[in-house]
């Protein structure tokens, strides 16, 4: 084993633990300062051994406690060490320290009064996997209030603090319920010093119940025995003031109107789970964190459904507008072609009906030819002269014609030309819209004549 020395101030090498190419890992121990946060019972432990009932019940609470430790949880304070003082034989815990503020001070100024939904949803969520981790192995805390439960800012989690009360016999705890317990956060139960799983479930819904609103349902005005009776009474017997009511009356004016509504827009689930920890009757809660924690999730997933559905009409537009957007983009993504000058329609039925204009000449020449001087009786040389004079009018009509025909074809040919001209210009468009790269081929043939 490697030889144990210093790295520096504080910090003991241990050994390697691994050794690599670019570098070597070693277990180190650190000696200098570290901060712990030790909870004492005041009820001293005179005789340690198992006679003495009440190091008898520290002894079985604490092997629970063990149990929360055997796998570390981030919502769950880590107990370090647990024992008897050498001085006063008081019980003690010994727990990590946790830095950061707790909820209490988290809901004084500077700060708001009350808690943002995303916020509150995030510690329901941490609360209670804390409740459902320790209630898995038996452990109930019995003092969850908003001083014990601090948020981490190493960490940003939320976390569960002093299990004091979990050690303490039920004659112990009843007095310190009694003259020292925050009577705000107890359940019913617990003014007859009872301790169940469902006493941490309903001191968990007063906790929801504070950072909704901005205040618990029973506020204790002063810590004399009469207010405190006062208040102990309420949860016996009234009902729970309207969580919505005092949310909208306790809203920061810093807010503007929209994040006002939004944040009165609390979950159905959410306000069901908090009535259900608030029932006077245990057995009318939640059994247990593990049940409670389950409906933490399942009101979350709901919450996430329930979005989608409402957002389902505006999905389904967006995807039809999204297909025919795609559709579009397609068809001017295609190349654009043209035909040549003797495939566009008006080419066509101009070269026809030229044709058929040839066809009368051709027919009227030879009329003229052979047919209509053959019924005269004129002589020869006026019949020379007679077909001179038709073949000088005939020449003279077929070259107006022919000319007629050549401008006419001039004039499809700038048109056939233009039309081409916007076509290119289209297609060009096209491109640049839909970002392709084609070059279609849109050159005429030259057209000779």
């Amino acid at each position: 084993m490697s030889k144990i020395f210093t790295i520096a101030d504080g910090l003991e090498n241990l050994g390697a633990l691994r050794t690599g190419g670019q570098g070597s890992v070693y277990k180190g121990k650190r000696t200098g300062a570290i901060y712990t946060a030790v909870k004492l019972i005041p009820t001293p432990i005179h005789i340690e051994n198992a006679q003495d009932k009440n190091y008898r019940n520290f002894q079985n609470e604490v092997a629970k406690l063990k149990k929360v430790n055997e796998k570390p949880n981030p919502n769950v304070v880590k107990m370090l060490s647990w024992g008897i003082t050498e001085s006063g034989s008081f019980p003690y815990i010994e727990m990590e320290y946790i830095e950061g503020p707790d909820l209490s001070e988290l809901l004084t100024p500077p700060n708001e009064k009350i808690f943002t939904l995303k916020e509150l949803l995030k510690v329901a969520d941490q609360l209670s996997c804390a409740l459902k981790h320790c209630h898995k192995v038996g452990v109930k805390h019995g003092d969850i209030k908003s001083d014990n439960i601090k948020y981490n800012t190493h960490t940003g989690n939320y976390v569960l603090l002093d299990f004091g009360l979990a050690i303490m016999s039920e004659e112990q705890r009843r007095t310190s319920i009694r003259h020292a317990g925050a009577v705000e956060f107890m359940a019913p139960e617990q003014n007859e010093g009872k301790m169940l799983l469902q006493t941490d479930v309903y001191s968990y819904g007063i906790i929801l119940y504070e950072l909704l609103s901005g205040q618990v349902p029973f506020p204790l005005n002063n810590n004399s025995d009469t207010a405190r009776n006062t208040v102990m009474v309420a949860h016996m017997e009234d009902s729970v003031p309207d969580v919505l009511q005092l949310r909208r009356n306790n809203l920061p004016k810093s807010w503007n109107e929209e994040k006002k509504e939004t944040e009165m827009q609390v979950p159905a689930w959410l306000l069901e789970v908090i009535n259900r920890c608030l029932q006077k009757r245990p057995e009318d809660r939640y059994d247990s964190g593990v049940e409670l924690h389950h409906a933490i999730a399942n009101g979350s997933v709901s919450t996430g459904i329930n979005v989608i559905n409402a957002l389902q009409p505006e999905i389904i537009a967006l995807q039809e507008e999204n297909k025919r957007l795609q559709r579009v983009l397609a068809e001017r993504s295609q190349p654009v072609t043209t035909s040549g000058v003797s495939g566009a329609p008006v080419s066509k039925a101009f070269f026809n009906s030229i044709f058929a204009l040839m066809i009368v000449f051709m027919l009227l020449s030879g009329y003229l030819l052979f047919f209509k001087d053959g019924f005269s009786g004129r002589d020869n040389a006026a019949r020379t002269d007679s077909i001179a004079k038709a073949d000088t009018s005939t020449q003279m009509i077929e070259r107006e014609l022919m000319e007629q025909a050549l401008q006419r074809r001039r004039d499809s040919l700038r048109e056939e030309e233009e039309e081409q001209r916007r076509v290119r210009e289209a297609a060009q468009q096209a491109q640049v819209d839909t970002g392709t790269d084609q070059n279609p081929d849109t050159t005429l043939a030259p057209t000779e004549f």
